[in-house]
Parts: C-alpha cells; sequence; structure tokens
C-alpha cells in the first residue's frame, strides 16, 4: 500500500506517518521545505515538498513523486491551521488548499482510492450547551468559530469534490510533542490550574496514537463518504483532569481558579494584539475564547465503532502520564 501524508511535519502528522510505518506500508511525508523533520528521521519514509503557495510547484511535486501511471492508494490529509494572525487565513490554509489539492490530484489523474481528511469536532460549534447531549455524526452543525467554520468549509468542498473520502472529526487531540496541552501541564505543575466560567464544563480527549490508529482502521474498514466523530468515549470535568495531571506530577496540591468568561475574553483580546504586534499567532485570542468557552464536548463515537472497530486504548490516565513522561525525559517539565 502506497500511503501519502499530508501534513505530516505536525504533531498529529508525525505520529501519523510512525502508524503507518508500524503497518508496513509505503510512506511518503508530504511537507514543506521549511518543515522541521526532527520527528521524521525513519529511513523508510520518502518525502514530498508541498508548495500550496505555489500551485504550479504544487502540481509538478505531486506529479513526479511516483512514475507516470502510478498513485498513492490512500491520502491522509492533515494539513491545517488552529492559529493565525489573520482570521482570513483559516480559510485559505484550511479550506482552500484542500480545494486546491483535489483539484490538481484530478488534474493528473492521481486521485486515491480514499482520501481520508482530518477535520475537527468544533466544525459543529458548541452544541447543547444546557443538557450536554452528546454530538452525533447526525448533529447539525453551527461552528461559532472562524477556525471550525474553516474546517465545516474544507469537508463541503471534500462532499462536492467527488472524490472517495472519509472524514474524522477528532475532539482534543493531546501526547507526547503537544504544545497547548503542555502548558496545561506545567501550570498544574506550577500549582495553579485555571478553569473557564463557573457552568459545568465536560471535556473530552483522544490520545494522538489512539487518533493515528484510528486513521488507517477507518481507511480499511470505512466505507467512502463516510464521517465519524473520534474522542475516547467519556467524558471529564476539569477537576477529574487536574487531578489526573497532578498525580502524574507528583504534585500533591494544586489551586484551582476559576476564571469568568469576562476575563478570559479581556485576556484574549490583549494576548491576540500582543501577537499581531509582534508578528506571531498567540495561543490566546477571540476565536479561541470560544472554543474554550463552550461547555460541551461530549461525543457519542458508537458510529465509529460500529463501522470500523473504533476502540480507543489509551484512557486519559494513561494517556497524561505517557506525556509527563516524555516532556520529562525531553526537559520540558
Amino acid at each position: 500500500m502506497k500511503i501519502l501524508v499530508v501534513g505530516a511535519g505536525g504533531f498529529t502528522g508525525g505520529f501519523i506517518v510512525d502508524e503507518a510505518l508500524r503497518r508496513g506500508y509505503e510512506v511518503w511525508a508530504g511537507v514543506r521545505e521549511s518543515t522541521s523533520r526532527r520527528y521524521l528521521t525513519d529511513e523508510r519514509i520518502k518525502f514530498v515538498n508541498l508548495d500550496f503557495e505555489n500551485p504550479a510547484s504544487l502540481e509538478v511535486s505531486l506529479k513526479e513523486a511516483l512514475p507516470e501511471g502510478e498513485k498513492w492508494d490512500w491520502i491522509v490529509y492533515n494539513l491545517g491551521a488552529t492559529k493565525c494572525l489573520n482570521f482570513s487565513d483559516f480559510s485559505k490554509i484550511n479550506s482552500d488548499y484542500l480545494r486546491l489539492f483535489i483539484e490538481i490530484l484530478q488534474k493528473i489523474g492521481k486521485v486515491p482510492e480514499k482520501l481520508l481528511y482530518i477535520s475537527s469536532l468544533s466544525a459543529l460549534g458548541p452544541g447543547d450547551e444546557k443538557g450536554c447531549t452528546p454530538f452525533t455524526e447526525r448533529s447539525i452543525p453551527l461552528p461559532n468559530t472562524k477556525y471550525g467554520a474553516s474546517k465545516l468549509k474544507a469537508e463541503m468542498n471534500l462532499t462536492m469534490s467527488g472524490i472517495p473520502f472519509i472524514i474524522l472529526r477528532p475532539t482534543g487531540i493531546y501526547g507526547p510533542r503537544e504544545k497547548d496541552y503542555y502548558l496545561m501541564f506545567k501550570s498544574i505543575q506550577k500549582g495553579f490550574d485555571f478553569s473557564v466560567g463557573f457552568r459545568r464544563q465536560l471535556l473530552t480527549f483522544i490520545y494522538v496514537e489512539d487518533l493515528a490508529r484510528a486513521v488507517f482502521d477507518a481507511l480499511r474498514h470505512a466505507h467512502p463518504g463516510s464521517t465519524f466523530n473520534i474522542s475516547e468515549p467519556r467524558s471529564y470535568s476539569q477537576k477529574e483532569f487536574r487531578q489526573i495531571v497532578s498525580e502524574a506530577l507528583g504534585r500533591r496540591f494544586v489551586l484551582g481558579i476559576k476564571v469568568p468568561l469576562w476575563g478570559l475574553k479581556m485576556v484574549s483580546v490583549i494576548a491576540e494584539k500582543w501577537g499581531v504586534m509582534h508578528m506571531k499567532p498567540s495561543t490566546l485570542n477571540r476565536d479561541k475564547y470560544n472554543i474554550m468557552k463552550q461547555r460541551n464536548w461530549t461525543v457519542d463515537v458508537s458510529k465509529a465503532r460500529e463501522d470500523f472497530g473504533f476502540n480507543p486504548e489509551i484512557d486519559l490516565r494513561e494517556g497524561v502520564r505517557r506525556c509527563v513522561e516524555w516532556y520529562k525525559k525531553e526537559g520540558w517539565l
């Protein structure tokens, strides 16, 4: 099996490449020329430089990566942006790039047997904020963020493209090498845990290796045209998350601090402007504020379980333990 992983240099992409190699596939890593290859060192990996800012160059790269008449059996499209200086870049990077990629595949005759797109649970929006009814694949998407809207737009482009596709909508992805949850770990290590708002919030997670396994199980067994929500099949309160992380860190006492929504919004606006001034996207911004204030992240994963046998192996406690072990080994904590 020939596999192309687009966005292989990102946090999730590197683990998808690792899982493809573990399964014995012939793997191409689609990256930019400037992308770090720190975690893409296996000598079996073949590289394709993908310049989405230059369509002509992108076409040549995809056309010449394989001999004439050959194509990848499966493509995993993991390219995307979670934070941008200019919110319009969400649409360009998360949606327009995918449309361009598909058009080129069709033009050069390299449409795969299946293309799997890594979307996001944020494409669905906040859902039931009072009763916290779990999200299902039948939930009507009503994204309230630029990020979520761009992911939904990409999904729509894909469904109208005519190519065989599968969409995965993972919830919060964590694991070794990840940097956003790491900041929460670091705060808890220092004895402070900040939560958002005063109403109940239910959080869900998926360990990155479980997501990587789900990618290839879905490609192998799921029917084209399918969409699946991906999560560990249970939710956690912020208090439970704090306790699990503090235990893994060996921290006996952690002060839980609840930040009112107005306070988070103010900090998010300031952080966003600071990032613009320094030409560096901020982790906190107005778009991320809408994600952080969301109360309901519960997910029903029964469709994925029934269609391709989705069964996460790593629960939050074990996943956090592995993260802490890696962060300490690498000197992050």
